[in-house]
């Protein structure tokens, strides 16, 4: 099995077969997002993937749950996409699940016919990044949506029956556009009534755009107790969710949250409120934050 480049897929995944059918982001603009940025976005070749797809067959056939990588694999057709889940379903006998990373045009493009396709083949969940439910923080982000087509995305993928695991950004407002962000990104959470909703929180890259901004301090990132505050904005925010489950379990986090929404919300914001009081002194240190 190969794979070009760093590994990369969602915390939830690190059991599942990682399986690369594309390189890189089709965007790949985003300011914040060092990711891709060795990678020119193309297709993998199909038959590099059918044999990687043979070769984790015959070494680990008990897989039940397969990611696909890379940044946003579903823009890819439905007719390559339906060829490589009919293949993992034939190499690996107790597949349940297969992931994908996926973008707000990668899901409004496809037909309402074209989803049930892919979640007849398995995939049966999507990790969309929001990063933000506010419009100017997008633009200045260069996320290439707007919240509104986020939401829509989201609300077909799951009236079609997929899952749908929802990312956003702590800081991604800069100090100057913090509290919109908060605001707006629970807002925005409250219409897709995500099935998860996670928040990562914003970690300065050299090489990214985002470095330049801060170096030449067009941007200020806010520190980690004004990360908390906007953590606490976004979850008090958030209303009219059916079942939601909530992570800050990724590397970048300073306070490590779990629970589900509406139910724990008031536990979640309690917690909190005591690391706000207690201080830094209970948060991740900065050398034990990663991507």
């Amino acid at each position: 099995m190969r794979y070009y480049g760093n590994v990369v897929r969602p915390p939830s995944e690190a059991g599942s077969y990682i399986l690369q059918v594309t390189y890189g982001c089709s965007h790949n603009e985003c300011i914040f997002c060092c990711t891709y940025l060795d990678k020119p976005f193309q297709a993998r070749p199909a038959a590099e993937v059918g044999e990687d797809i043979r070769m984790a067959g015959s070494h680990m056939p008990e897989t039940r749950r397969v990611f696909l990588a890379d940044g946003n694999a579903l823009v890819l057709s439905n007719r390559r996409l339906v060829s490589i889940l009919d293949a993992l379903d034939s190499a690996f006998p107790k597949l349940e699940r297969v992931g994908i990373y996926g973008n707000a045009q990668d899901i409004l493009r496809k037909t309402d016919e074209e989803l049930k396709e892919l979640l007849d083949g398995k995939l049966s969940i999507i990790y969309l990044g929001l990063e933000s439910g506010n419009d100017e923080v997008l633009r200045r982000a260069k996320k290439g949506a707007t919240a509104a087509e986020m939401i829509e995305a989201v609300r077909k993928a799951q009236e079609a029956g997929f899952a749908v695991s929802v990312i956003a950004v702590l800081g991604l407002g800069g100090v100057d556009l913090w509290h919109q962000h908060a605001v707006d990104t629970g807002q925005a959470v409250s219409a897709m009534d995500p099935t998860y909703f996670s928040l990562l929180s914003l970690m300065v890259v050299p090489g990214t755009e985002l470095h330049r901004l801060v170096s030449a301090g067009e941007f200020v990132v806010p520190e980690p107790l004004e990360m908390l505050k906007e953590m606490r904005v976004i979850i008090d925010s958030i209303e009219g969710v059916s079942h939601c489950v909530f992570r800050t379990n990724h590397a970048s986090n300073y306070l490590a949250l779990a629970g589900t929404l509406p139910r724990d919300q008031e536990g979640l914001l309690l917690t909190i409120d005591r690391a706000l009081n207690e201080g830094e002194s209970v948060l991740r240190p900065e050398f034990l934050r990663a991507l």
